[in-house]
């Protein structure tokens, strides 16, 4: 519970600094519903592909295995929120690969870490349910 806490102030703290920041708004969203796309897009689209989904493999292996087993939560966690501020850098940047791939990578982070909550429950009751018989 003091983890948690300790996390929402973070996060709290840096969502404050960044809103009181009026330089930092985008100021070309039209751009970003452009129906044509550059080259560069293209490769960003391309690579950013590669970067997101690199972590599934892992998340795979943890649904499959039902365990949380060699998965680190903190590294996930820690993605998801600069992912986030790679969401925000896209807006800025108005580049559409940016903003896609780091939303698509944000939701399965989050799903990761979720996941190892939900297997790390099961298995402290599994071992309460063992340990009491």
């Amino acid at each position: 519970m003091k983890l948690i806490r300790m996390r929402l102030a973070l996060l709290s703290i840096c969502i404050l600094a960044l809103g009181g920041c009026a330089e930092l708004v985008p100021r070309d969203l039209p751009s970003l519903l452009a129906p044509t796309m550059q080259r560069s897009e293209i490769v960003g689209f391309l690579a950013g592909f590669g970067t997101t989904f690199a972590a599934v493999p892992d998340l795979v292996s943890m649904l499959r295995r039902r365990s949380v087993a060699g998965m680190n939560p903190r590294m996930a966690g820690i993605m998801a929120v600069f992912q986030i501020a790679w969401v925000y850098y896209g807006l800025l940047i108005a580049s559409r690969p940016v903003i896609a791939w780091n939303l698509i990578a944000v939701l399965t982070n989050s799903f990761s870490v979720g996941a190892y909550l939900y297997f790390v429950r099961k298995e402290r009751a599994l071992k309460a349910t063992s340990s009491a018989i």
